[in-house]
């Protein structure tokens, strides 16, 4: 994950409009918000996101470790 995909989903999230669990709303937010990187980004990384989510982790802990 990108630190500019990480600060859209931070971005969409502080807006409390959706569940950020609702993908499809997420990414039409995004898209509203011209954050089509984060739009691309989710249709290839729902595990990676769903975990960012939930814990905050973005996978660059794993390689700091």
């Amino acid at each position: 994950m990108t630190e500019k995909v990480r600060e859209q989903i931070l971005f969409i999230r502080d807006t409390g409009l959706t569940n950020m669990f609702d993908l499809p709303v997420v990414q039409r937010l995004a898209y509203d918000r011209g954050y089509y990187e984060l739009v691309c980004w989710l249709e290839d990384h729902r595990k990676e996101y769903v975990r960012f989510i939930m814990t905050g982790e973005t996978g660059r802990e794993a390689d700091n470790g």
